[in-house]
């Protein structure tokens, strides 16, 4: 009962000059406003930056086969031939942090359409699970091939933008043929334009198209060369053998280690890399255990012998945005704290204001026995009561002007519930902070003094 008649005099105590109050609550109102308009603009920032993050790779393992070794010549990491198709569907079945995983091979080679040529940065033979790692599901135009294209080997391909722009200009590209390496691939869809990433390379100065027949087509070598390179210079683009009689397995047997001195050509069960996605940042560690762990298996690596693959990660550039857009959202709601503070002292100051001019009242109180528990709730629950309103319509004036800044500058917003409660927390605390000099000092005067009080 004492709570419930301390709220209705503080609520009595308002109504007597509600001008006053207004203004009292309005540093409040300010404050939670602009805390809730930085946390939601930075909260969509925070969420954008880190789909770019996903979009440039932050999530995304590459596994890549060990080193070739020639007379005790060394070829570099990524020239073995080590990892298969099969590995990469069992990393897809049988790890539980990996979200999707892709089969890599990549050819580059020139581009002829029509009197235009071109050689883009990456010719990618892969799956449609490529799409989803790399976030490029959505195209511009067209479609993606189909998993039944995959299967067949079957001749067609999506381009990027800048592919698209250097073969056909204006024209549209989908539906159209062009020629890599004598070899004619329909065209049917076109990539979204993403534009170059952090280190400045192309993203749209690509063409993906079924593994193999990329593997079948485009980029068989022999395996002498086990860089797997493809010198453009030195083909000569003709139609002699513009449709092959037959086409490849999808998984045959593996040739015989033998084949490295024999110069015969490659089979096509083995692929260049292997792009994975975890399903968040957090679980990569966790992917490149179960990927290790599954790989030794299926390559019988016993304990002690050197890995034949090797795992790639983007955990720095990670941890680098990451902790950039820490540093803006907390800079922003450091700005909005400045705010708060200087309502919370101005809720003191009108508080200090109203125990000078009701000081008889509290005299009075006094005299007819309240104690100084009673004074002290109850200015303090006067406090309490005007931040918690200016809380309610600072949050409803600081979502408004979030989804304004959305829907006028175009800027990313994103709501959370704990910003809310947040809010709510902290307009309660600086009543209770504020507040409490004030109601003490009610509390503390003496009531033959406090009667006397003109």
């Amino acid at each position: 009962m004492r709570t419930f008649h301390s709220f209705s005099m503080a609520f009595t105590a308002l109504r007597r000059n509600p001008m006053r109050g207004a203004l009292t609550a309005l540093g409040i109102i300010i404050g939670v406003s602009s805390v809730i308009t930085m946390m939601e603009v930075g909260n969509g920032s925070s969420e954008s930056i880190q789909k770019s993050i996903s979009s440039m790779g932050a999530n995304v393992l590459l596994i890549i086969p060990g080193e070739q070794n020639s007379s005790g010549i060394s070829f570099g990491s990524g020239t073995a031939k080590t990892l298969t198709p099969k590995d990469c569907e069992a990393i897809a079945r049988e790890c539980p942090a990996v979200r999707a995983a892709a089969p890599i091979v990549k050819a580059r080679a020139q581009v002829v359409r029509g009197s235009r040529n071109w050689v883009p940065m990456a010719i990618v033979g892969t799956t449609l699970d490529y799409l989803t790692i790399s976030d490029r599901e959505n195209l511009m135009k067209g479609q993606p091939f189909t998993q039944r294209d995959i299967l067949n080997g079957n001749r067609v391909c999506i381009i990027g933008k800048t592919v698209a722009d250097k073969l056909f200009e204006q024209e549209d590209p989908v539906g159209k043929d062009i020629r890599i390496k004598n070899v004619s691939f329909k065209i049917v869809g076109e990539l979204a334009p993403k534009g170059a990433n952090m280190i400045g390379m192309d993203q749209d100065d690509i063409i993906l198209a079924p593994w193999t027949t990329v593997n079948a087509r485009v980029s068989a070598t022999s395996l002498s060369d086990p860089n797997q390179s493809t010198d453009s210079e030195t083909d000569v683009n003709t139609l002699s053998n513009l449709y092959p009689s037959t086409g490849p397995e999808l998984y045959p047997p593996q040739v015989d280690a033998a084949g490295n001195s024999t110069g015969m050509q490659v089979r096509y069960a083995t692929i260049d890399q292997i792009m994975v996605s975890a399903v968040t940042s957090e679980a990569i560690p966790q992917a490149i255990d179960q990927i290790t762990n599954l790989l030794k298996d299926r390559h019988r690596i016993t304990p002690g012998k050197e890995n034949d693959f090797g795992i790639r990660d983007m955990t720095e550039m990670t941890k680098l945005l990451t902790s950039a857009t820490s540093v803006m959202t907390n800079l922003l709601l450091c700005v909005a704290m400045i705010s708060l503070l200087v309502g919370g002292v101005g809720i003191m100051n009108i508080m200090l204001v109203s125990v000078t001019e009701r000081t008889r009242e509290i005299g009075l109180r006094m005299a007819v026995g309240a104690k100084s528990r009673d004074i002290l709730l109850q200015f303090l629950t006067e406090s309490l009561v005007l931040c918690l309103l200016g809380g309610i319509v600072g949050i409803i004036l600081g979502h408004g002007s979030a989804v304004l800044i959305a829907k006028m500058l175009k800027w990313p917003t994103a709501a959370s519930p704990m910003v809310i409660i947040v809010a709510i927390s902290v307009s309660v605390g600086i009543g209770v902070i504020f507040g409490y000099y004030p109601a003490w000092k009610a509390s503390k005067l003496n009531p033959i003094e406090a009667l006397r009080y003109e």
